[in-house]
């Protein structure tokens, strides 16, 4: 094992700490106990993949199996065909891809203005911006569905509409935290160096801090869309119309219409979008390279 820390001369442990038995001890115990957080959460969604391919009779049998003696992928072409499912993922597609625009440049935005611009009471402004991450989201709850009803000013009803949830991905103070960090990082060269062309600020944030946030902005865009998919809460309270369903408020009602089994394969269908966007999104958030310019 002392073979893999070989050329590791940095990190916690390193070849000569590996060489100490008390480390060695240490290492395997974290090893064991992150094997064991693997197989807790991973069971789970084992567990759903296979009960998706047994019979109703094997589902229900007891003791129950894990692995199905039979797979029958008929099943979920008629779970899939029965239940929708292309309405379901187009409804939610429309409604992530609303967060993703709303959440990229609203808080984007705020995050260029808080760490770039700095204007006048843009500290108190951050600090509030933090302090309402310590509200309780159900603080908020009911004076922003009555908002969502009668819409200030121009007095509108947004239920049965993915507006409300774009305007909530619209004003993430997470996600505001995280750009604005991020841009702390970005040397100030580029940004004189800009305005000593004649860059606005906005032409400076499309053509200078953007290009060169390409790593948080596809982290802010695996949470959106990722969140957007599983969301539950508030498009259960305002979409009313069946036909409007994202995933996981299509799964709520289906177990009223459809067998237990049939909706442990929706529920199938229902985390497939989200795995295959992180996936193949999963190596942005460890990217950090930054494109070439100027040195410090």
């Amino acid at each position: 094992m002392s073979k893999r820390f070989k050329d590791k001369n940095s990190g916690i442990i390193t070849q000569m700490d590996f060489n100490k038995k008390s480390v060695c001890a240490g290492y395997w115990t974290m090893f064991a106990v992150l094997v064991l957080v693997v197989i807790i959460n991973l069971f789970p969604i084992l567990w759903i993949i296979l009960s998706s391919f047994k019979s109703t009779e094997e589902f229900f049998a007891l003791p129950p199996t894990l692995i199905p003696k039979k797979m029958l992928f008929s099943k979920l072409i008629d779970v899939w065909k029965e239940i929708d499912v292309l309405r379901m993922y187009a409804n939610s597609l429309i409604m992530a891809s609303g967060d993703l625009l709303f959440s990229l440049v609203s808080n984007g935005l705020c995050g260029y203005v808080i760490s770039r611009l700095k204007p006048k009471g843009s500290k108190l402004l951050f600090a509030v911006i933090l302090w309402t991450m310590m509200m309780p989201s159900s603080l908020n709850m009911v004076p922003l569905f009555k908002t969502f009803l009668d819409f200030p000013v121009l007095h509108l009803n947004f239920t049965d509409t993915y507006f409300p949830m774009w305007i909530m991905s619209a004003a993430n103070c997470y996600y505001i935290l995280l750009f604005k960090n991020f841009f702390d990082s970005i040397p100030g060269s580029f940004v004189e160096a800009a305005k000593i062309d004649g860059c606005s600020n906005f032409k400076i944030f499309l053509r200078i801090i953007i290009p060169m946030s390409v790593p948080i902005v596809m982290v802010v865009s695996i949470f959106t869309v990722t969140h957007s998919f599983d969301n539950f809460l508030w498009p259960y309270l305002v979409l009313k119309d069946s036909s409007l369903y994202t995933t996981s408020v299509k799964l709520y009602y289906l177990k009223t219409l459809i067998s237990v089994d049939k909706q442990v394969v929706a529920t199938l269908f229902a985390i497939i979008p989200s795995a295959i966007v992180f996936f193949i999104f999963q190596k942005k958030i460890m990217d950090n390279s930054m494109a070439a310019g100027v040195k410090e």
